[in-house]
């Protein structure tokens, strides 16, 4: 007699085995779709000459496209919800852009609780009663590649934070890169001149390690000890490991108390201050401050930093104390790039045209000149890829503008590690954007880049004191 067909089992393998495919027609079509869309109304808009009815059509089309790229991440999820996070910024994305995406940071559907409960048993090899005194079924937040739980472990009396990956993620986000890829390819040989493949290429490397939480662990431990070695108070709190509860597809950790520092406007405005006045506005250049003071370290002096300074990483504790989380995107840059970029951060810094074209050689950026201004124009690309603080007259990054500077020097080539210091100048700038703040890495980075450049014997004691002296005088006479 033949056994029974499991019909449901079937349907589960075909439904495994098919989902890739769908994804990728899913995302092909929504793709198209919103391109598309824009190169038809580039040449409905040409057609009007008043000034004021273009910029009234173009905010349309924002919106319109806005929801359909909201719409596009939201139901795939996965890799195109840290799409939504690199796009949906202010000074990147236009308006209804951000407005629409800002919303999609840790939104992703939430694994149910059973699933969950299997993989940290599995992973952790004990059952959620012997290890937790208590674990909170729903998550704090569900990201594109894991969930967080609040829980508390059996004889301690603070909680922690565990960190269970999603079943099957890895696969279906592998998909989604690949696909994102191509499209690239195709929009750096049509819109963009710029070497889009080779980012989409190093997210891909990062990305990659995402999903080994034993690699996340270290890397937590290592930035952890790196800040609070270098400093007599670190910029940032890193949260501290429990290395006993490690795997590749759970970790636990302190949880860290705060309020997300995109909630940080409602949370002033609760305690009776108001949000733009002074005492608010001090209270963000601290945060943004201690931010960014922690990067500069990281990046100039380490070369091994965090490289995933998204919103929805950034917590503000007591006494207005930021606290980094998620540390499963983290370089370690090579000894030429942090070097050569820090010679490219003094030339922004201090405005400098020259060396900033200089380092772009140096750091194996090719690009093509396309404009009567070389030099400047090359300075002003410089400021707008790597520093916090936008070039003057430029309120956000248009590449698709005919004034861009992109379309002015085409970048052919684009080294893949150095994407995530561009990748993390941008969030940064992200940020200081949506607190109010018109502020320059570059400028607060410069003795950090100078150190590091002395240190590793490319800088030579007199040429320190004259730029301290040169500085000095800048700064008493202007």
């Amino acid at each position: 007699m033949l056994p029974p067909v499991d019909f449901k089992d079937i349907q589960e393998k075909l439904s495994t085995h098919f989902r890739p495919w769908n994804r990728s027609f899913q995302f092909w079509v929504r793709a198209v779709d919103i391109y598309t869309g824009y190169k038809v109304f580039q040449v409905r808009v040409s057609f009007v000459k008043d000034v004021q009815k273009q910029e009234a059509m173009w905010e349309r089309q924002h919106e319109v496209a806005a929801e359909k790229i909201y719409s596009m991440c939201s139901d795939l999820g996965g890799f195109f919800l840290k799409i939504a996070q690199i796009i949906g910024k202010p000074d990147l994305a236009p308006a209804a852009w951000v407005k629409r995406l800002v919303t999609l940071c840790d939104r992703a559907p939430a694994t149910p609780f059973g699933d969950i409960q299997l993989m940290l048993e599995k992973e952790l090899g004990k059952s959620i009663g012997e290890m937790f005194e208590r674990f909170e079924m729903d998550p704090l937040g569900s990201a594109s590649i894991a969930q967080v739980h609040r829980a508390r472990l059996r004889g301690d009396k603070n909680d922690v934070a565990v960190k269970v990956q999603h079943p099957g993620i890895q696969d279906l986000m592998m998909t989604d890169i690949r696909n994102v890829q191509a499209f690239a390819l195709y929009i750096q040989k049509t819109d963009v001149k710029f070497d889009l493949y080779s980012i989409t290429k190093e997210m891909e490397t990062q990305i990659g390690y995402e999903f080994d939480f034993i690699r996340e662990a270290n890397a937590m431990e290592k930035i952890r000890h790196f800040l609070y070695e270098n400093n007599k108070k670190t910029p940032v709190l890193v949260p501290r490991v429990i290395r006993d509860m490690v795997s590749r597809r759970v970790l636990v950790m302190e949880y860290m108390d705060g309020i997300p520092i995109l909630n940080l406007g409602d949370e002033i405005a609760k305690r009776g201050i108001n949000p733009g006045g002074k005492i608010a506005a001090a209270a963000k250049q601290r945060i943004l401050e201690s931010l960014t003071l922690a990067y500069g370290q990281m990046i100039l002096k380490s070369g091994f930093f965090h490289a995933d300074p998204h919103p929805g990483n950034v917590l503000i504790c007591k006494g207005s104390e930021v606290a980094l989380l998620d540390y499963g995107q983290v370089k370690d840059l090579p000894e030429n790039l942090r070097l050569g970029y820090a010679k490219l951060v003094l030339a922004i810094a201090d405005n400098d045209p020259i060396r900033a074209a200089e380092s772009y050689r140096e750091l194996g950026i090719d690009t093509l000149s396309q404009c009567e201004n070389e030099q400047q124009e090359m300075l002003r690309l410089a400021q707008t890829m790597f520093d916090t603080k936008l070039p003057p007259g430029v309120v956000m990054l248009q590449p698709f503008s005919e004034e861009s500077s992109i379309k002015k020097i085409a970048v052919r080539a684009f080294p893949e590690e150095l994407f995530s210091v561009l990748r993390t100048v941008h969030l940064l700038r992200g940020l200081s954007v949506g607190l109010g703040i018109n502020y320059s890495c570059a400028e607060q980075w410069r003795s950090i880049a100078e150190e590091a450049l002395y240190s590793a014997g490319r800088l030579k004691v007199k040429d320190m004191k004259s730029r301290v002296r040169r500085r000095g005088l800048i700064r008493r006479f202007f």
